[in-house]
């Protein structure tokens, strides 16, 4: 499907197989001399990402709970965003062991432990296998069953099905990523309900559509990184045009899927606050991508969108909380 595309990977990342063997065999022995501090591992989890998903997490939890405020909800909260960081922090760090060969052929990832080899690749391993364990199994046995399926369906689709197959060899890696992706705030959602109903729906698609945008604004700032590295992202394969057309499609989709929560939102009693709010902020997006077009500078416009889309998701969310607890007042 690729050569269909038309992807080439750049002459200079493509490496004869010696030559990769010794280039791997030289990231494992030339050893930093100091130790891997708690800093080291902690990184390794990238906290940044996990902090956005907790929001969505939470927020997912919040509007499920109506205003049951309650020592035993207080707990459960709590058992629910850990068991989700740990799920989160076990992906990541998943992710970090089977790129460390790719990673060390971009600025802005040749500095991580996994490819300095300050951390041995078996410990990321194990590393990253225990955090999952113990967050699937929190979600299981403090939160429910479908919580605890949910995380273990997000991470193999994070680790096996996005990051060991299609980051690697397809122009869809971005879109297969974002099932996983969608997940926590379904998990914070169900953690309360007990099931799967058009509320979870939503929230999953609200998820599943921010993230291609997003990314992908990254993806144009950093394309010649990842044409070095081989990976065979849109704007790499496809050019800046077709990744801006792409991200359009997305986020003209979601403004729409964003308002059904307002129409649709079970226990949840999100009102007009979130409705505007969701409505505006949608469009104030879609505005910035149709910019895209007549921008003169790629890389300023793709960074503009991708701080917006940070700060919109987050915003969203709060909102959402806020707005729910005033409805449930």
């Amino acid at each position: 499907m690729d050569k269909q595309l038309g992807y080439k990977a750049a002459p200079d990342t493509v490496l004869h197989a010696d030559h990769q063997a010794e280039a791997e065999s030289a990231a494992q022995t030339d050893v930093p001399s100091e130790p891997a501090t708690w800093k080291d591992y902690f990184a390794l989890t990238k906290p940044g990402i996990i902090f956005s998903n907790l929001i969505t997490a939470f927020g997912g939890f919040w509007i499920a709970s109506a205003g049951n405020f309650t020592i035993d909800w207080f707990f459960l909260m709590i058992f629910t965003l850990v068991g989700t960081a740990l799920v989160m922090a076990s992906g990541t760090v998943l992710n970090n062991y089977l790129d460390r060969d790719m990673d060390a052929k971009m600025e802005r990832t040749k500095k991580r432990a996994t490819v300095s080899g300050k951390i041995k690749p078996s410990v990321v391993l194990g590393y990253g296998i225990i955090l999952g364990i113990a967050g699937i199994a929190l979600l299981f046995v403090a939160v429910n069953p479908l919580s605890s399926l949910l995380g273990l369906t997000g991470l193999f689709l994070y680790v096996w099905v996005y990051t060991a197959i299609f980051k690697r060899t397809s122009v869809w890696s971005t879109f297969a990523g974002s099932f996983s992706g969608a997940v926590p705030p379904v998990i914070g959602y169900c953690a309360v309900s007990g099931r799967l109903d058009m509320t979870a729906l939503i929230l999953f698609l609200i998820m599943f559509l921010w993230q291609p945008p997003h990314f992908w604004a990254l993806g144009i700032r950093r394309k010649e990184e990842y044409r070095a590295a081989g990976y065979p992202l849109l704007p790499v394969v496809k050019g800046n045009y077709v990744t801006k057309v792409s991200m359009m499609r997305y986020i003209v989709l979601l403004v729409p899927v964003s308002q059904l929560l307002f129409f649709y939102s079970g226990d949840a009693h999100v009102g007009p606050l979130y409705f505007f709010a969701a409505t505006i902020m949608g469009l104030i997006w879609a505005f910035m991508g149709y910019k895209g077009f007549k921008a003169k500078d790629d890389d300023k416009w793709a960074k503009g969108m991708f701080i917006y889309s940070v700060n919109y998701l987050t915003l969203l969310f709060l909102i959402m909380v806020v707005d729910s607890t005033i409805m449930n007042l």
